[in-house]
């Protein structure tokens, strides 16, 4: 409340704004059970009694809950000695009831009994200067759009309350004593007071707000809400998997980036697929591996080539396995297959393999695998292959040829390893990361090793059945490989189209949202059942503010780096020009100084 001097008294009259006139509600309605402020309804509710114990965070779901409101507390110490005189007084009153229902030969009452040792255990703990006393009010004032929301959201407390054997009150006819109590203006209008000491009290503080950390792994950010750490390991959750969403721009791979490097800091090996270019720079920060995968590039990838059989895999289900991966690559490049076409395919791919003395029943392990123009040779020999194997060419001895008839010729030997797909050919770029992906998976499943593995632009891959099918694949069998995956897009739309989609986000076990643009913020809201509140937040985020899921639970994140880090993995084009000058800067330097040494 402000008190205004004898020199503004007349503010208004000589037409001057205060303060005053901007805080004020343009009116107020005050009845019995509500007040409405403005465009606003409010309804405010005291506690009057409460259970015989107070759990710890007790409060905890009130505050968590996804309304607007207000809470207040007050607490007003009371003198020890005076509350020693009545403890006293009360317990030879309850000691005298108890020994008068056994004179009379009565049932002993467990209530008085329980009684008695709560009083004198109260009472030996404020002698000793444990315990303090104190009367306590707690208030709360909720706030809707409309009378009926705000009686809705009057049930919801009051079942909290109540489910916690808590009972509260509507401040009938002291409505607008319960709007000022809960205001911060550290006033108690109310007065509505229950007695309580100090270890019961305690259990309201502090304000109990939601946490989510495991204690251990690495830094993903800053909750929001209570500044307290976000800590995860991965690799201790259910599964190691991850889906990032968001718009261009709101700070997924900024996000990425840093859990890359606190990742490898921990002794996690990392492998990305890189539509965009956008870890070239990180690559060569950490003295990574990066491979650039075009029609003209050095680098080949091999899609015919066999993992490593392990103990407990078999030859014959690796050889399979791999053939139906094939297929499903085939189909992608060839635009579909006829069910005639698809049984043509496997059995070529068979013989493919047998030409190379690569069979359910050999050793192959040393074994050279054959190369995509084998297969159309092969297939061309088989009746009503013909149409198959011409089509085969283009990627053979037509445009394509450049791409994958090759020998593979990579050789992972980095902790950080980049496969950049910028460079190619649009119509291309899905089969390339299909065959990228491949050859990782194959990697991965010859050696057990602690890995994760990001597939940026995810959704290049989810417009295909079968490059869906074959990413769900991995995702849902990574735990077994000790691999984590990172799924990340910004067409989210396109994403969740896929019937691919959800399950992917099922078996993920972080979710982490960043801005959205209004066109897809209903499939996200839809997706992970968001509240309004969240969805305008995501909606406002700024860059690296978003949601962090981790099952059921979620917060608001902020992400945070280091100045270095922040130099590292910046993706701001005017950050990184000013990155590359100085490189250059030094560069020229460094060889001015060296050629201007005396030899």
């Amino acid at each position: 409340m402000f008190n205004k001097n004898n020199n503004s008294k007349n503010t208004l009259l000589d037409g001057t704004t205060t303060l005053l006139d901007f805080i004020a509600p343009s009116a107020l309605k005050v009845t019995p059970n509500y007040i409405q402020i403005g465009e606003k309804f409010a309804k405010t509710f005291f506690i009057f009694t409460y259970p015989r114990y107070l759990s710890t965070a007790w409060l905890s779901p009130l505050i968590n809950l996804d309304e607007i409101m207000d809470i207040s507390m007050f607490m007003h110490p009371v003198d020890s000695k005076d509350i020693l005189k009545n403890l006293t007084k009360k317990l030879a009153e309850v000691k005298s009831q108890i020994f008068l229902q056994g004179e009379r030969g009565l049932v002993r009452d467990p209530i008085l009994e329980t009684a008695y040792k709560d009083i004198e255990s109260l009472r030996d703990k404020l002698q000793q200067g444990n315990e303090r006393f104190f009367k306590f009010g707690l208030y709360v004032t909720l706030y809707a759009d409309t009378v009926e929301n705000l009686n809705e959201k009057e049930g919801k407390i009051i079942s909290l309350f109540e489910s916690k054997l808590i009972y509260p009150k509507i401040a009938l006819f002291q409505q607008e004593q319960g709007f000022h109590s809960t205001s911060p203006l550290l006033l108690d209008k109310l007065i509505i007071n229950t007695n309580l000491n100090t270890e019961p009290l305690s259990t309201t503080f502090p304000f109990i707000s939601s946490d989510l950390s495991a204690g251990e792994g690495i830094l993903y950010g800053i909750n929001r809400h209570n500044n307290s750490l976000i800590l995860f390991d991965r690799f201790k959750l259910e599964n190691s998997n991850t889906v990032i969403f968001g718009k261009s721009g709101g700070g997924k791979s900024y996000f990425t980036k840093l859990e890359i490097l606190r990742s490898m800091v921990m002794g996690t090996d990392v492998i990305i697929i890189d539509p965009e270019n956008e870890y070239q720079y990180l690559a060569e920060a950490t003295e990574g591996s990066f491979f650039n995968i075009s029609l003209t590039s050095e680098h080949h990838i091999n899609p015919f080539d066999l993992p490593i059989p392990t103990e407990d895999e078999k030859p014959e289900e690796i050889l399979r396995s791999n053939v139906v991966s094939l297929v499903g690559l085939l189909r992608i490049m060839l635009g579909g297959l006829t069910p005639s076409e698809d049984v043509i395919l496997d059995m070529a791919l068979t013989e493919t393999y047998a030409s190379r003395d690569i069979t359910i029943d050999s050793d192959f392990s040393k074994a050279t695998p054959p190369l995509l123009e084998d297969l159309e040779t092969v297939v061309g020999g088989i009746e009503g292959g013909e149409n198959i194997a011409l089509k085969l060419q283009k990627y053979t001895k037509g445009t394509f040829s450049g791409f994958m008839n090759k020998t593979t010729n990579i050789n992972i030997k980095n902790r950080l390893v980049v496969f950049n797909v910028r460079d190619m050919e649009e119509e291309l770029r899905p089969i390339a990361m299909y065959v990228i992906l491949h050859y990782i998976w194959n990697l991965v499943r010859s050696k057990l090793k602690k890995r994760l593995l990001f597939v940026d632009e995810a959704w290049w891959l989810m417009k295909y059945p079968e490059g869906a099918s074959f990413l769900f694949g991995i995702v849902k069998r990574a735990r077994k490989y000790y691999l984590g995956v990172t799924t990340i897009t910004q067409d989210i739309s396109d994403f969740m189209e896929s019937s691919y989609g959800k399950p992917i986000v099922a078996n993920s076990s972080l979710q982490i949202l960043f801005k959205q643009s209004p066109s897809t913020i209903k499939t996200v809201v839809d997706t992970f059942n968001l509240t309004e509140q969240e969805k305008y937040l995501l909606l406002q985020s700024g860059v690296g503010e978003g949601l962090f899921f981790a099952g059921i639970k979620h917060v608001a994140i902020q992400v945070v780096a280091s100045y270095t880090e922040d130099q590292i993995i910046t993706s701001d084009p005017e950050e990184i020009l000013k990155i590359e000058e100085a490189k250059k800067e030094f560069a020229e330097a460094w060889e001015k100084e060296n050629n201007s040494q005396p030899k």
